[in-house]
């Protein structure tokens, strides 16, 4: 009965998701952002919502701060694993593809702020400026850098254009933002619903905070970056589809930021679970991985180097699945 509670309110989640980033690609088509910011930042923005409630609620309003950096681990590694399974099946498009340079640019963040999480968690360092975690402000500095590098983005020559017929032009911006707001209103009440369950099967089934986070909160909170980055892998959009991955993973990050100057009864840092040892470790290396595909990206001929790095992808998080057992 819980599970299949969970289950409608994950689909709820993904639904309001799926809405308010059609209304964020309507911004897209009546202003003049750049593809870049909209995907890796915007569009990032909408579809990490789901984290950034769960987050929030789950540490502040549930007073269970393990489930901040399983969440928002678990959430990052399952959005590359997507990736890496995506650049498998569409290898060859996705070879094909123009990445644009920022995307890269962002990966370095990220991997900054893997780095910035595992000093504080391995050797203890718990420096604080008025109870904020040293390394949660140097998180803000590497997002800050993350977030410049996509605004000043010109996009690539080759940005794919889809025309469809089924948009409704005739909205005003007006209008669609105020169904943008309104969209995430009701994505905020299904996040904080999710966050509540997922609490409830934490308890019942004995599981570990960090392990529910990272395969429930994780992988619910997650799917409407995966079903954005389908449809646009569809589209063989793969510069959109990588933009918002690695938005969404460099915003999550800075969720980290707001649950620890909120959360003033502890740290969101928890140290010496082996689950949230192994997301960050795992999540890391799939980063890494990451920011070599992005790296080696402009080799046209790199087709062999995309398909063991894709399986590399996949099977780090398959290796935190078996350890976590």
């Amino acid at each position: 009965m819980i599970f299949g509670i969970y289950g409608i309110l994950a689909l709820a989640v993904i639904f309001l998701s799926i809405k308010a980033a059609y209304y964020v690609d309507l911004i897209d088509k009546k202003t003049s952002l750049s593809g870049a910011f909209i995907g890796g930042v915007l569009l990032a923005a909408v579809t990490s919502l789901p984290e950034l409630i769960t987050s929030i609620s789950g540490t502040v309003i549930l007073d269970n701060p393990g489930l901040t950096l399983g969440n928002i681990m678990g959430s990052n590694i399952f959005n590359i694993t997507i990736l890496g399974v995506l650049i498998l099946v569409g290898v060859k498009r996705f070879n094909k593809a123009q990445i644009s340079t920022s995307h890269f640019n962002t990966s370095l963040a990220i991997i900054a702020c893997y780095t910035f999480v595992a000093i504080t968690l391995f050797a203890g360092v718990q420096n604080e400026i008025l109870t904020v975690n040293i390394s949660s402000i140097l998180i803000v500095l590497a997002y800050i850098f993350g977030i410049k590098s996509l605004a000043s983005d010109s996009g690539t020559d080759e940005e794919l254009e889809v025309e469809d017929d089924d948009v409704d032009v005739d909205l005003t911006v007006k209008q669609i933002l105020i169904r943008f707001v309104m969209t995430s209103i009701g994505l905020v009440f299904a996040s904080y619903f999710v966050t509540y369950v997922t609490d409830i099967i934490t308890v019942e089934y004995n599981l570990g905070a960090s392990l529910a986070g990272a395969l429930f909160l994780g992988i619910a909170t997650s799917l409407p970056e995966v079903t954005s980055c389908i449809a646009l892998a569809k589209l063989g959009n793969y510069n959109m589809a990588v933009g918002n991955i690695v938005g969404s993973n460099l915003f999550n990050f800075f969720i980290i930021f707001v649950a620890d100057v909120l959360y003033t009864k502890g740290s969101v840092y928890i140290i010496g679970d082996t689950q949230t040892n192994n997301l960050l470790f795992f999540g890391l290396i799939s980063s890494m991985i990451l920011a070599f595909i992005l790296k080696i990206k402009q080799n046209k001929n790199a087709t062999y180097l995309f398909l063991v790095s894709g399986v590399a992808v996949i099977a780090c998080y398959l290796s935190f699945l078996v350890l976590s057992v």
